[in-house]
């Protein structure tokens, strides 16, 4: 990958990110259609604590965003109901890899492959504990 390549690929994942953040504080850009659930699904991000903490996914970015339909991942890939899929024993990493769950579609192909970009989803505990309003740190990155 050369230098531009790699600034693309930066750009790509701060607007990503950008994204997501903006889905997280329920902001609306400038000219944005307003967020419909009963369109697009639960406006509010899914978070997955299981098997690892934490894992966020958004309805959003997925079918307001991409233009998927429910039926794109539900009942094929995951239940309707949420937290299901981390009851699974074969709710893991590599099952993902294996095209099930979110790889059936992140595959590198249909879209970025699950084993890369991880901090796309991943946000760990402390994203986790973030989210929750938990533990504060200060400007060193110590708790107090």
């Amino acid at each position: 990958m050369n230098i531009d390549q790699k600034g693309f690929a930066s750009f790509l994942s701060v607007l990503a990110l950008a994204g997501l953040f903006l889905v997280l504080a329920g902001g609306q850009a400038v000219g944005e259609e307003e967020y419909d659930e009963d369109a697009y699904g639960p406006e509010a991000p899914i978070v997955f604590t299981a098997p690892v903490k934490a894992v966020i996914f958004s309805h959003k970015i997925h079918t307001m965003d991409a233009g998927l339909e429910c039926d794109s991942c539900h009942d094929s890939f995951f239940e309707m109901e949420i937290g299901l899929a981390e009851q699974n024993d074969d709710y893991t990493m590599q099952s993902l890899y294996d095209g099930n769950y979110c790889g059936g579609c992140h595959d590198g192909e249909t879209a970025f492959a699950s084993n890369t970009r991880c901090t796309v989803c991943h946000i760990g505990v402390k994203g986790f504990d973030r989210m929750q309003g938990g533990p504060k740190t200060d400007a060193h990155g110590g708790g107090h």
